[in-house]
């Protein structure tokens, strides 16, 4: 690759991204004064192309060509809708697959929304058969049967395995670009093979050896070959213990294993142990960041990944289910507030108190379901474990509630004079922190054992109960021992 087109770090994107705004801001400027111009159309129009087409758009297209696919994706993410298609239309065609690789799923749809099906089919067959799957779901109907026509036999077969396996296993991550070579051969028969290559495929830190049916038997490293004697025979030099992975494995199975044996690549094989595919480190890092984004989304209540300059409307589809969500345990937390109305009319105190207690108890609650969720997410908490995590995070609960909750009880005797509202300010706090802890441990273990996401709205979902549960215990609290 071009080295103009490696990656740029964090700050020379973002001076790129600011090069782009500003180059579009000037052709918007300029343009807007041509066409305030009082002149015939045509003359109009060709002024226009000359200040502007000729000069920041060319300017822009050429500092486009310069950049990695990622460094433009970014940008089209970073632009609202009209400029984005302005920067989308300069961006050569031939490289249209690899930015539509890279862009948000969001981002994606509008990009090929504005794009006509003759485009869609060139992109589509400029790609790979796994990296077409991956783009296949947003493509029309009629495009993806074009280029399924105009595919190989072989080709044809891979892209409908690859789109039949689920979106989180191993099938739908690996890519079928390998170098396979067999073990009755020298090493000096296998470097002349690789240099009728023009280049090895990406990630290639071994070759796979396999037999005339295509079994795996093993995998020769580069690093092995390249400093071994070239008479020797591949069968004495490959490895045969091996970490290999099969197309219905969890991808994230995978990820941690190429995340504790720090491997670069792995093979795929079938249940007959017949090699079909690989899956390498980039692959496995795209799909932890993906599923990292997803997860934060989830916590937040949000359905999926959204374009920051969507319309109005694909935003609120996105976001209304947990917002009823929390419109109804809001009003469950008011109806509890409103069944103490008479004690907080006589204790104005407990008013000003009881938003600590819903506070603390939230900001517990959320600690503990964040390390839930990280620990089932890398494999080290089942289902079963629920009774020692739970005595667990109850011990630390009790802890912080005595501690914390004694400090607040001290200031509250200390600012309203009143011991006994300083107990049940102790006693409520603590109260609401083992609530939490509890909530905190059985939610995202409960959501596991029911065949759910155990990060989607837990945090709205302890919220609500911290808020509605730390109101109920110290108003009613209150209500017991101080009135």
């Amino acid at each position: 690759m071009n080295e103009e087109l490696h990656h740029a770090d964090a700050d020379e994107l973002q001076d790129r991204l600011t090069e782009v705004q500003t180059l579009l801001a000037r052709h918007k400027l300029v343009e807007d004064l041509v066409h305030r111009q009082e002149m015939p159309r045509n003359e109009r129009h060709d002024l226009v192309e000359g200040l502007v087409h000729k000069q920041h758009l060319n300017e822009l297209r050429h500092r486009l060509d310069k950049m990695h696919p990622a460094d433009i994706a970014y940008i089209l993410e970073a632009l609202p809708l009209d400029e984005r298609l302005v920067v989308w239309d300069l961006v050569k065609a031939e490289r249209d697959g690899d930015i539509l690789l890279e862009v948000s799923d969001a981002v994606r749809e509008s990009l090929i929304a504005n794009m006509d099906s003759h485009e869609l089919v060139a992109v589509a067959e400029s790609l790979d058969t796994d990296e077409l799957a991956d783009l296949a779901p947003d493509l029309p109907h009629d495009v993806i049967q074009g280029v399924f026509q105009s595919l190989s036999v072989e080709e044809r077969e891979q892209l409908r395995a690859a789109m039949s396996y689920p979106e989180d296993s191993v099938g739908s991550i690996m890519d079928f670009d390998m170098v396979t070579v067999r073990e009755d051969v020298t090493l000096e028969v296998v470097l002349r093979y690789l240099r009728l290559f023009d280049e090895l495929p990406d990630h290639t830190d071994q070759l796979f050896v396999v037999d005339r049916e295509e079994h795996l038997k093993g995998v020769l490293p580069l690093n092995r070959l390249l400093v071994s004697d070239p008479d020797t025979e591949v069968r004495a030099l490959m490895q045969t213990d091996f970490i290999d992975l099969e197309p219905d494995d969890f991808a994230e199975e995978a990820a941690k294993a190429f995340e504790r044996y720090d491997l670069v690549s792995a093979p795929v094989v079938d249940e007959e142990h017949k090699l079909i595919g690989r899956v390498t480190i980039n692959t496995v890092v795209d799909f932890i960041r993906e599923e990292s984004e997803a997860e934060q989304l989830a916590q937040a209540g949000l359905k999926e990944e959204e374009d920051i300059f969507a319309s109005v409307w694909d935003s609120v589809k996105n976001r209304w289910a947990w917002l009823a969500i929390n419109l109804v345990t809001a009003f469950i937390a008011s109806r509890v507030i409103g069944a103490f109305e008479g004690s907080i009319e006589k204790l104005v105190a407990l008013a000003a108190l009881m938003p600590i207690v819903a506070g603390i108890g939230g900001n517990s609650g959320n600690q503990t379901i964040t390390m839930i969720v990280r620990a089932i997410a890398i494999g080290q908490v089942r289902h079963d474990a629920i009774r020692r995590l739970l005595r667990k995070e109850l011990g630390v609960a009790l802890i912080n509630g005595v501690l914390w909750g004694g400090l607040l009880g001290i200031a509250a005797c200390w600012m309203y004079g009143s011991i006994s509202l300083g107990i049940v300010m102790t006693s409520a706090m603590t109260l609401n922190l083992l609530l939490a802890a509890t909530a905190g441990v059985t939610i995202p273990l409960l959501r596991v054992r029911l065949g759910a996401d155990p990060a989607v709205g837990s945090s709205v979902l302890i919220t609500a109960l911290t808020d509605s549960g730390g109101f109920f215990i110290f108003l009613g609290l209150a209500t017991l021992f101080l009135l």
